[in-house]
């Protein structure tokens, strides 16, 4: 890992959460690895960098985690939101488990393979299980079919393919998101 440490974000830090986004939005694996473009998130105010950050550090909804090296600068970031159970998800089906969903995920070419996303996940997955009343069953999260590098990354970790296939958001060629799971350790 390089000597990072692996944290949440904090409400104020806003300004690096919106640098490391927009960098993530230009990687060339950007456009099946993300729902927006470079071009949405930068037009947006910085009222909504402020309160997506602040909604991110704390909380039981949702959880950013950054890679931040000895020298302050970010190289790495994943967001865990919550969906509870009996509530609809982002494709409208109601979430029969209390469970999590991995997204933004992205960690800087120069680190790739340094162990950084390793530790961002493991660290993303123990906030996860240590919620409680209700506790969450297992963490999901959604990889584009063209996405051959993640998907072996998730495979690798430790996720496993459910089954469930969804249409890509936005997408009008047809493109496949398929959804991958990682079951409270446990629980099966």
């Amino acid at each position: 890992m390089n000597g990072h440490v692996i944290r949440p974000v904090r409400g104020d830090e806003w300004k690096k959460a919106k640098e490391l986004r927009l960098l993530a939005l230009r990687d060339p694996a950007a456009a099946i690895a993300f729902l927006e473009t470079a071009e949405q998130a930068e037009a947006q105010p910085d009222e909504f960098w402020q309160g997506r950050t602040e909604r991110a550090s704390g909380g039981r909804g949702a959880r950013q985690f950054i890679a931040e090296a000895a020298d302050g600068q970010w190289n790495g970031s994943v967001t865990l939101l919550i969906e509870a159970a009996g509530v609809p998800d982002y494709f409208g089906e109601v979430v029969e488990q209390e469970q999590g969903h991995l997204v933004g995920v992205f960690v800087r070419a120069e680190q790739r393979g340094s162990g950084l996303t390793e530790a961002l996940f493991q660290t993303a997955l123990e906030w996860a299980w240590s919620l409680e009343d209700p506790a969450v069953e297992r963490v999901r999260l959604f990889v584009h079919e063209e996405n051959a590098r993640a998907e072996a990354f998730y495979r690798r970790f430790g996720f496993r393919a459910s089954g469930v296939t969804v249409p890509m958001p936005g997408d009008a060629g047809g493109a496949m998101e398929r959804e991958y799971v990682f079951q409270r350790p446990g629980r099966g």
